[in-house]
């Protein structure tokens, strides 16, 4: 694509500028990865200034520049805008394009992953070619491809979605991030409905406080979603209020005054409303209302949130177009997701050894509370915090452990750049009575041993990831595998 056809006379680029009608060739906003006909993204970070690799990035080939005014570009077109991430975004998006038909969006602290991954099964089965992408990567109905990010950058984004569309696949939901939607990386693509799944604590490192939090999360709603799409909205009852009201509250609010269409579920909906749950041994039956009657859907997957995220995808397929019926039915069809409450392995001794990626407070406590009813004997909880992330909610993790679980092991989950050993000791100041075993392995092997057959053992903190990030280092490290090599 010419550089002229992309941006003409936009953003004031002069016509001297474009008089040449360079070819444009990528995209990029590292400037290691500059070739020839590049256009460079130079943002301001919290870490690094990318204004400061422009002079690189040029002398690699770049053509243009997307960077603030007041950044200084000398040799290529310098594409000003007091929102470079945002044009960055608009221009990548014009360059990738065409993309899937049918995109939707979730975002929310917890269940992001689970309600991607269950949207691109319900549609699957209702005869359509989808893909998810998120946390686990891009999923599709064939193959999954590691991306390493609950939202990755938009270039990458961009390009995986006009990839999609190019191997047929129609339909694709995605997670939106509050660290995406803050820095624009779920932009471009038509989105033609989005969900809230929950709000709690989490992310605090990046947004300060939890308005800053939520208000990022907001703009899925507020200016990503389409006009004429739909906002569906979980009603949790639970969450803490946001300046006085439930947040879920607040978001439909933000899409009514656009004139959204709005597709409440839970306990509190008017589209899907949970009336009923009955936990069984490998599953759950849930009566659900829509459209003025009962239904009964037969879960096949533990634990209430599990629930919640199932009839936040159905929700999304219906508003897509599904049929409520048909949708609801198929439901009864789903597969676990990886790492989402996944069950591991029994051990010798009986007990079931099930792994969730469960990091926050609010999720460790719903893992928890999913799995108590289905044990006749004790709890086991196996936790740890991750270092350079929120240090607040680490002895709140350690309370909720102690509190609902019988038996409880504070471990190492991915230090990062931290000492191990001080996370743990924020951990503890909650979790007063845990046991400490710094060693992952270890810790996860004394669990599984000391279970008896009416036991049942959650490991939880890094549920899909194949690695424990120690310093500068990815060490190999599975918990499902770990799980498996312990309990044989």
């Amino acid at each position: 694509m010419k550089l002229s056809a992309l941006v003409g006379g936009d953003n004031g680029a002069p016509a001297a500028a474009l008089a040449a009608d360079q070819q444009v060739t990528g995209f990029a906003i590292d400037h290691r990865k500059v070739a020839p006909g590049t256009i460079f993204g130079a943002f301001q970070g919290a870490r690094v200034n990318g204004e400061d690799f422009i002079p690189a990035a040029v002398a690699s080939g770049a053509v243009a520049v997307v960077a603030r005014p007041e950044a200084r570009v000398e040799g290529a077109l310098h594409i000003a805008d007091a929102e470079p991430r945002r044009a960055f975004a608009a221009l990548t998006a014009r360059f990738f394009a065409p993309f899937p038909d049918t995109c939707v969006a979730v975002t929310g602290t917890n269940g992001k992953t689970s309600t991607v991954e269950l949207t691109r099964q319900l549609w699957r089965m209702a005869g359509f070619s989808a893909a998810s992408i998120g946390t686990l990567g891009v999923t599709t109905g064939d193959e999954r491809v590691t991306t390493g990010l609950t939202t990755p950058d938009v270039v990458t984004f961009l390009s995986n979605m006009a990839g999609l569309a190019r191997e047929g696949v129609s339909h694709v939901a995605f997670e939106a991030s509050s660290h995406g939607l803050d820095q624009f990386r779920s932009e471009g693509v038509p989105v033609r409905a989005a969900a809230f799944t929950n709000l709690s604590r989490d992310h605090l490192d990046y947004h300060g406080t939890m308005e800053g939090y939520f208000d990022a999360k907001a703009r899925l709603f507020g200016e990503v979603l389409g006009v004429g799409g739909t906002a569906v909205i979980w009603t949790d009852r639970q969450a803490e209020p946001i300046r006085g009201e439930l947040p879920w509250r607040l978001l439909a609010k933000v899409a009514a005054d656009r004139g959204l269409r709005v597709l409440t579920v839970g306990e509190d909906g008017e589209a899907l409303r949970l009336v009923a749950r009955e936990p069984g041994l490998l599953g759950q039956v849930l009566t659900v209302e829509a459209d003025g009657r009962a239904c009964t859907v037969k879960l096949p997957l533990i634990g209430a949130y599990q629930a919640y995220n199932a009839l936040t995808a159905a929700a999304l397929v219906i508003a897509t177009g599904g049929d409520v019926a048909q949708t609801l039915a198929q439901a009864e069809r789903l597969q676990p997701v990886r790492g989402r409450l996944e069950r591991a392995v029994i051990a010798m001794a009986g007990a079931p050894v099930y792994v969730d990626y469960a990091h926050t407070p609010d999720a460790l406590e719903a893992a928890i509370a999913a799995l108590k009813p289905h044990a006749a004997g004790r709890l086991i909880v196996v936790f740890g915090a991750g270092g350079d992330r929120d240090t607040g909610k680490r002895a709140a993790m350690g309370a909720v452990a102690v509190a609902q679980a019988d038996t409880v092991y504070v471990t190492d989950d991915n230090p990062r750049s931290e000492d191990p050993a001080a996370i743990r000791a924020m951990v503890l100041e909650g979790a007063i009575g845990a046991t400490e075993i710094g060693d992952r392995r270890e810790a996860i092997g004394a669990a599984i041993a000391g279970a008896g057959p009416q036991d049942i053992v959650l490991i939880a903190g890094k549920g899909h990831e194949q690695g424990q990030v120690v310093g500068d280092r990815v060490l190999p490290f599975d918990d499902v595998t770990v799980a498996r090599e312990m309990a044989a």
